[in-house]
């Protein structure tokens, strides 16, 4: 506070220093010669600059205080109690930039959440036409049917990334822990995922131990499996190889690690780095053309939302592996 002062009088101190130097220079080259009554009136020239600089600093000192402490809020950015013209101007300028912000963030609010209702209901309507579809499309074998069951799966992948998306920014009000068995949990997954294995040509494997339980949200749990799983159908696709979910807790029994490891085509190490990042495709993605860079993302925040942890392996033509780990 106190350097914040001095900073901003150091010009004003500096220009009256000067001017009471050029005057006394002035009455000296006028033959004025009297030494003492010249450092008397220096003397008393600065007091009233040292008198003025005071009333300054105490009728500003909160103001003063106030630019040099970092705020915590934005609330606190507009408190003061000065009376001075200067801070009192810059407060209610502060408060009615305040008043605006809050009024356009508002607005922003009320549109970000008219669309994510929009977007929940949307996603709710297509399923309906969708069940439809997938009930049309089992009673029949032919090939054209089977296409159309492909797509239909690849649309319902995509209606509940978009569904979780838009939860994920309610994830609070949305959460509750509860034990939940990582086999019942793995086995649900592979079933909903049943035909994206058979027409991708991989085939499941699940090594978990029926009683082995973990601490987690047992609906956020699923869509992390879920998408995990996706993701190792579509990289392994057409192989003819095992996707592996096998689980085990750790030598100190703190935590549980969950894998599930694929035997397709592996990421590039230049990838690695940025495959939890939105929107990235990488090196695979421009292969696969239905890649959208979110799955892994979405994935990670929820993991870290929900206090777990992930990892990923994987080496090109031969894999990726993917571990969950849980707390506790």
């Amino acid at each position: 506070m106190k350097k914040l002062f001095w900073r901003e009088h150091l010009p004003l101190i500096l220009f009256v220093t000067a001017a009471l130097f050029v005057v006394l220079l002035v009455f000296w080259y006028d033959g004025y010669d009297h030494p003492v009554t010249a450092a008397y009136a220096i003397f008393l020239g600065l007091i009233i600059l040292g008198g003025y600089l005071a009333f300054r600093y105490f009728t500003h000192r909160d103001f003063y205080e106030r630019l040099s402490q970092p705020i915590r809020s934005l609330e606190e950015s507009i408190k003061h109690n000065e009376s001075a013209p200067l801070p009192t101007a810059l407060s209610e300028l502060m408060e009615e930039q305040y008043r605006q912000y809050r009024t356009v963030m508002e607005e922003w609010e009320r549109r970000r959440k008219e669309h994510m209702i929009f977007m929940n209901q949307w996603v709710h309507q297509m399923k309906t036409p969708l069940s439809v579809i997938e009930m049309i499309t089992q009673e029949d074998d032919n090939d054209a049917f089977k296409s159309l069951s492909e797509e239909s799966d690849r649309i319902r992948r995509g209606l509940e990334m978009v569904l979780y998306m838009s939860r994920l920014e309610t994830f609070e009000q949305d959460f509750s822990v509860e034990p939940v068995k990582l086999h019942e949990a793995a086995v649900e997954a592979v079933h909903e995922n049943k035909r994206y294995f058979i027409h991708s040509h991989v085939y499941p494997e699940v090594r978990i131990d029926s009683d082995l339980t973990v601490q987690t949200d047992a609906k956020w749990l699923r869509f992390i499996m879920l998408q995990l799983l996706s993701n190792a159908i579509k990289y392994s696709a057409g192989t003819g190889l095992k996707v592996t979910m096998q689980a085990r807790r750790t030598e100190d029994h703190r935590h549980v690690v969950l894998e599930i490891t694929d035997r397709g085509m592996g990421i590039p190490p230049s990838d690695l780095k940025r495959v939890f990042d939105p929107f990235y495709t990488g090196e695979n993605g421009r292969k696969l053309k239905e890649s959208t860079g979110m799955g892994l993302y979405l994935v990670k925040e929820v993991v870290h939302k929900m206090n777990h942890q992930i990892e990923l392996e994987s080496e090109p033509g031969r894999g990726t592996t993917v571990r969950l780990i849980f707390s506790g």
